[in-house]
């Protein structure tokens, strides 16, 4: 088994990392977020109160993703960008999709929510696959 490249995986969890700021920002998907989950103007203020502890586990979330993402790429000896994205999308639809999907069903949330959330998912997946599979 290779090692980690704990850098590799630094900077895919990062890079990740700022896909959501970008993704849930007001540029990208933060309105239609917002009104899908039907937030009210004190659940807003709530949710920014609590936004660095969201950040903080979010970003350890991250990082634990792309170790474990890293470890699958080299097993499946996928190093260069292509095999790494191609994995992760592979990885996405059998996993994200399928758990955030039921997730959804279950809760009762809105479709659009699930739309959201799953494409910011597809994206920093392949992202990351991509950064770790040609930083191997």
């Amino acid at each position: 088994m290779q090692p980690h490249n704990l850098l590799a995986i630094f900077v895919a969890a990062v890079v990740a990392f700022l896909l959501g700021g970008l993704w849930y920002s007001p540029l990208l998907f933060a309105r239609q977020w917002m009104a899908a989950h039907a937030h009210t103007p004190e659940d807003v203020q709530k949710l920014k109160a609590d936004a660095p502890r969201a950040y903080g586990i979010s970003f350890v979330a991250l990082l634990i993703m792309a170790a474990i993402l890293q470890m699958l790429l080299n097993h499946l000896d996928a190093h260069d960008w292509r095999s790494g994205a191609l994995w992760a999308a592979h990885i996405w639809l059998g996993f994200a999709v399928t758990i955030g999907l039921m997730a959804t069903v279950y809760r009762g949330k809105k479709f659009s929510v699930f739309l959201i959330d799953a494409g910011y998912q597809l994206v920093y997946l392949v992202v990351m696959g991509a950064i770790l599979g040609a930083w191997h």
